[in-house]
């Protein structure tokens, strides 16, 4: 099923009461001569741009006694978990063991019932298939659904609306939720650039490979883009409308943290400060007059794992 502009509207309508029209930033990155665009989702609800399709999965479903169950890395179980307290549905979350203690306290500040059990995503999420299967709870999946898509679209649609200059837009990838979405509204129309840590290369593997394979994540980004397979959807839409995929260090990851910080005021994860890594590296390196936008995309970390970035 394809993603349409239409259909990312409708998905934006939906659930404008319900999210934060995030703001945009233009800053100067030293050997690019034109401003970069900053599209700061890192201070959207839950912390993420997961809240997007978590509520456009959710606004309209039908729910029952056994709520609603996600499995996750974190954010996307953050999102479902402030969703669903916010319309009133009780959840359960399935995060693997290698989530950051910080991603599993704010998805228990929601109220939701965690489930802590697997080492990988991909386990979480066969317990959480089973519990579904079992109970009839409604599934939220993080990135490879039709709702998630189109949710994870309006983040697109928005930023259209509030950069329409934009050339190249550099977006990080896990399972491919977003850059899917993100793909799906800009029809090519913009230069789409998906940018991956070395150690959680599935986007770039599949396309290497011209299908869908599977990695074995690790490194520092793994507890949100450590999907071990990009999902099928958007790899349908990745091998239209995405140009490339880059990849980026730990080391690098670390210093876009750093940088966000001491240059914007911007406490990101790693995972949501990758894509700005992909230039500070010269992992991606704009034209003279190409203007770049970059999606800041999460910012749940503790403070103290955060700290230890400058110590």
């Amino acid at each position: 099923m394809s993603i349409t502009r239409e259909a990312i509207t409708k998905a934006a309508q939906r659930i404008a009461p319900f999210i934060r029209r995030t703001p945009v930033m233009d800053v100067m990155v030293e050997g690019i001569e034109l401003p970069v665009t900053l599209k700061l989702e890192l201070l959207q609800h839950s912390g993420s741009f997961k809240a997007r399709g978590a509520f456009n999965t959710l606004v309209n479903a039908e729910v029952g006694s056994a709520g609603v169950a996600t499995a996750s890395g974190g954010n996307h179980g953050a999102a479902v978990a402030f969703a669903a307290r916010q319309l009133g549905h009780k959840a359960r979350i399935f995060v693997p063991e290698i989530s950051s203690p910080a991603k599993v306290a704010r998805i228990a500040s929601y109220g939701a019932d965690i489930v802590q059990q697997g080492a990988t995503y991909s386990e979480a999420l066969a317990l959480c298939e089973a519990h579904i299967a079992e109970t009839g709870a409604v599934s939220v999946h993080a990135y490879d659904a039709v709702p998630t898509l189109e949710g994870q679209g309006t983040l697109a649609r928005e930023l259209e609306d509030q950069a329409p200059g934009i050339d190249t837009l550099l977006v990080a990838v896990g399972g491919g939720g977003l850059i899917g979405g993100i793909a799906a509204w800009y029809q090519s129309n913009v230069k789409i650039v998906g940018v991956e840590p070395q150690t959680c290369n599935t986007l770039h593997a599949a396309l290497v490979a011209g299908e869908r394979v599977a990695v074995k994540p690790s490194g520092l980004a793994t507890d949100s883009l450590g999907a071990t397979t990009v999902g099928k959807l958007m790899f349908d839409i990745a091998k239209d409308h995405v140009s490339e995929v880059v990849l980026v260090s730990d080391d690098d990851i670390r210093e876009a943290q750093r940088r966000l910080w001491r240059e914007q005021q911007l406490v990101t994860e790693p995972g949501g400060a990758a894509a700005f890594a992909a230039l500070l590296s010269g992992a991606y390196r704009p034209e003279k007059d190409e203007r770049v936008g970059v999606i800041v995309c999460g910012a749940n970390t503790s403070m103290d794992v955060f700290g230890k970035l400058f110590s």
